[in-house]
């Protein structure tokens, strides 16, 4: 038989949509013309990029004192670090302790991931589970050398998710966090970035900047103006495979919002007329490939954005819709294929003043 395998690595699913000038004019309360100076900053991390625009009146560079933070991260939470806390957690440990000398935590970021990870574990009744890594590996989208699987053997999927998959396998409080059996392994990439754009968002906080825009791989929080005096602009990506990353399926504003997109349109390969979608169902132990094709969630923070938006792809589009409007302070817009083969759009109603086209 012969077997045709394509893939394609995974790319921002949202692009962002900002004219920059370096400099914005406000009026004060007097009438007078104040300059307020923009910087802004890129790099990489967590296998991506960095984009974050800021305002600030010193016109002080925080490159530094990003990159220092995601490196940190990075440390604790990625399975591609083979020394990061996360992967010896993983490969090496049944237990590993959160606190070391005079009670000081050894890996807070990790530990606030596997807070929120729970917290959403049971918010969307397990769609969001952390730990479908050995069936994210088995699946070939893992750490593990990338490869698409010819022949899928429904027992051994069946195995690793009865064995290894489910967040009750992993007990935790403040001090430790420990595993049911060795082969139980987390994976963080479906919060992680937006982790990391709430930290930085974070860290511009104190250092009093007032209006930013942070993105890491697409996920993006905002903050006060842009340097029009407008709120900051985004877009979102038409889901469909080899379009341009700037075409958009829509724009929207994000006053003091953040936003997270997900999708299986940009990472998954084809094996003669089957497609393997890199998000995993953990109640099935098989990529979910459904109408929807991408989710993009609007919260507070972006972590909760990006852990409810691979959520909702495993739900499927009629139920993330309905998880969305039960939520406050979470809005949803999911775009999915037609039965004509049309992109069609479905978004919760607190959307209407935010979307721009």
């Amino acid at each position: 038989m012969n077997t045709t395998v394509r893939t394609l690595g995974l790319i921002t699913l949202l692009i962002l949509t900002v004219s920059l000038g370096f400099h914005a004019c406000k009026v004060d309360s007097n009438g007078n013309k104040k300059d307020i100076a923009y910087q802004k900053i890129e790099g990489e991390t967590m296998g991506t990029t960095y984009h974050v625009t800021y305002s600030d009146s010193l016109e002080r560079n925080f490159k530094h004192e990003i990159d220092s933070l995601l490196i940190q991260i990075n440390q604790e939470v990625s399975t591609y670090i083979p020394n990061s806390f996360i992967s010896q957690f993983n490969k090496t440990a049944v237990e590993k302790d959160l606190l070391g000398p005079n009670a000081k935590p050894v890996a807070p970021h990790f530990y606030k991931n596997l807070e929120k990870s729970f917290e959403i574990f049971h918010l969307t009744d397990g769609a969001f589970d952390p730990t479908v890594m050995p069936l994210v590996n088995y699946w070939g989208f893992g750490y593990d050398e990338h490869r698409a699987i010819t022949n899928v053997d429904s027992v051994k999927v069946d195995s690793l998710r009865r064995n290894f998959v489910g967040f009750r396998k992993i007990k935790y409080d403040v001090t430790v966090v420990m595993k049911t059996s060795p082969g139980v392994e987390l994976d963080f990439s479906a919060l992680a970035k937006g982790y990391g754009v709430d930290a930085v968002a974070e860290l511009l906080d104190k250092m009093g900047c007032k209006n930013y825009l942070v993105e890491i791989g697409g996920e993006v929080k905002a903050k006060g103006e842009n340097p029009r005096g407008e709120f900051w602009v985004v877009g979102i990506n038409t889901p469909k495979e080899g379009v341009a990353s700037n075409d958009f399926q829509t724009t929207v504003a994000l006053p003091n919002l953040a936003l997270a997109t997900s999708g299986n349109y940009r990472n998954f390969y084809q094996v003669d007329s089957l497609i393997f979608s890199h998000t995993i169902n953990p109640n099935t132990g098989f990529p979910e490939r459904s109408k929807l094709l991408s989710a993009s969630i609007f919260a507070k923070d972006c972590i909760n954005a990006d852990a409810i938006a691979t959520a909702c792809m495993v739900m499927g589009l009629d139920k993330a819709y309905d998880f969305a409007l039960s939520q406050t302070g979470v809005e949803a817009y999911l775009i999915y294929g037609s039965d004509e083969g049309t992109l069609e759009v479905k978004y919760t109603p607190g959307l209407e003043k935010l979307i721009k086209e």
